[in-house]
């Protein structure tokens, strides 16, 4: 009961502080403070299970050894948890499923090397891809309903996606693809897409390994006291880090290195309380993209995410720093950005929030402040209410975005300062504000505005020159 009123009280300050016309940064985040006191930690029993004890042995391709570790993980589960461990070696393995109060741990020194063949990844789990419920190829490490687990360890975790294997079946020649290769735009994509549209039971939107559908690294369905901590994660086939409608869920010091396409680094979709930090991010997307669901499905379940903090993280490639959507239709409310540095010419936007009207939903309350960027390709705050206007969908779903608000933010080279793309009605776009911020070799010398309703500046200076509107 106390836990509940803590988070209303929360909710109801973060808005207090949203509407006021001078935003005061350390009430707000202080709020961050007691979201973070409401997660809760990961303990696990002293007990300690080596893979090389069920069968695993390193340096031999020809034998993945997924089988070894999940009968490692079954068995330190059933004896009431612990750490399960993979030594120091080249480990190749397929699909691997964490139990709870497990710690997958991959020590300094170890890597886990999934498999590329595709028949050990199906038949597949139940997942979101791209926002949308099915049935898809099993994530290279999923769980499902689990409480109290991790993956720790300094060593590495390799998806082995390439233009060899996985990243060709998103359908572009630069990954690889070639015509009558499997691909996702063949056929799977719009197929999932309109099993959406249409509210297809989900028993039946089951995906093959014909339509091209590239697995998670790591999925994380509906699982509560979860962390990942130190790990390197490399070339996944599709998005890196995906948790899905979890909660009480810390990322802490990991390097994620994944240019592939759709490339993503770390997605919370209908997540609630949630810590990243210290983490390096290097992505061929979004390297955090905050989601909660994809237009119908979306909708349907109704979950936002809510209560995220991100703080202490480096961003170099990628779409976006740190981003809202697009499949945001649940909606998102709190987010405490602080303390990161970004920079890369092929880092497109630092700050990112993006919806549509087959979207829907209202996205509220985020913070940012003491950002560091050295460039980036685009705008270092992009709102966009049109984004894939063209898109097959049912439309007449009205996004809104409010209480946007960014404070000592210094950046050194891009082309825009602000720049949001709204809908006929500027109030769906409102209470944005930048402060005591510097833009500078900005090529456009300015901001770029269209149809929003109360966004201030309060010293802001784009290219040495104060900009009051």
């Amino acid at each position: 009961m106390m836990k509940q009123a803590i988070g209303v009280f929360t909710l109801l300050l973060v808005a207090l502080y949203a509407r006021a016309s001078n935003i005061d940064f350390d009430k707000a985040f202080k709020e961050s403070a007691k979201i973070e006191k409401q997660i809760k930690r990961t303990s696990f029993a002293k007990r300690t299970f080596y893979i090389t004890d069920f069968g695993a042995k390193p340096h031999n391709e020809a034998e993945p050894c997924h089988e070894a570790i999940n009968q490692a993980i079954t068995a330190c589960s059933l004896a009431g948890g612990g750490t399960v461990v993979v030594p120091k070696g080249t480990f190749f393995t397929g699909p691997i499923t964490l139990k709870s109060n497990v710690n997958l741990h991959v020590s300094e020194g170890a890597t886990l090397k999934f498999s590329t063949d595709q028949s050990l990844y199906f038949p597949g789990v139940i997942t979101r891809w791209e926002g949308i419920d099915c049935y898809n190829a099993r994530p290279l490490i999923y769980a499902y309903g689990e409480t109290n687990i991790a993956i720790t360890g300094k060593g590495t975790i390799d998806g082995q996606g390439s233009k060899e294997a996985w990243w060709p079946m998103c359908g572009a020649p630069r990954y690889g693809w070639k015509e009558g290769m499997v691909a996702q735009r063949n056929g799977g994509r719009e197929r999932l897409l309109m099993y959406g549209e249409t509210n297809t039971p989900i028993y039946k939107r089951i995906m093959t390994p014909e339509d091209g559908m590239r697995p998670q690294l790591i999925n994380l369905y509906s699982c509560n006291t979860v962390l990942i901590e130190d790990v390197t994660l490399l070339n996944s086939p599709f998005w890196v880090i995906h948790p899905l409608f979890c909660e009480s869920l810390i990322v802490r010091g990991v390097n994620i290195f994944n240019r592939g396409p759709n490339g993503d680094g770390c997605d919370p979709e209908s997540c609630k309380n949630v810590l990243i930090e210290n983490c390096v991010f290097d992505t061929g997307d979004d390297c955090i993209a905050i989601k909660s669901g994809r237009n119908n499905d979306g909708r349907k379940w109704n979950i936002p995410s809510e209560n995220i903090i991100v703080r202490g993280c480096k961003m170099k490639n990628g779409h976006g720093g740190v981003v809202i959507g697009s499949e945001i239709s649940g909606g998102y409310r709190n987010l405490f950005v602080e303390n990161c540095e970004m920079d890369s010419p092929e880092l497109d936007r630092v700050i990112r929030i993006k919806t549509s009207t087959c979207r829907g939903g209202v996205i509220e309350n985020v913070f940012v402040r003491n950002v560091t960027v050295g460039q980036c390709r685009e705008a270092v705050l992009r709102i966009n209410l049109q984004y894939e206007n063209r898109e097959n969908c049912q439309r007449g779903f009205t996004p809104t975005v409010r209480n946007v608000h960014l404070k000592n933010v210094t950046c050194q080279k891009s082309q825009l300062g602000v720049l949001i793309i709204g809908l006929e009605d500027p109030s769906l776009v409102n209470n944005i504000s930048v402060e005591d911020s510097h833009f500078n070799n900005v090529a456009k010398d300015g901001n770029d505005i269209k149809s929003a309703k109360d966004v201030t500046f309060k010293n802001l200076y784009i290219n040495g020159r104060l900009v009051s509107e």
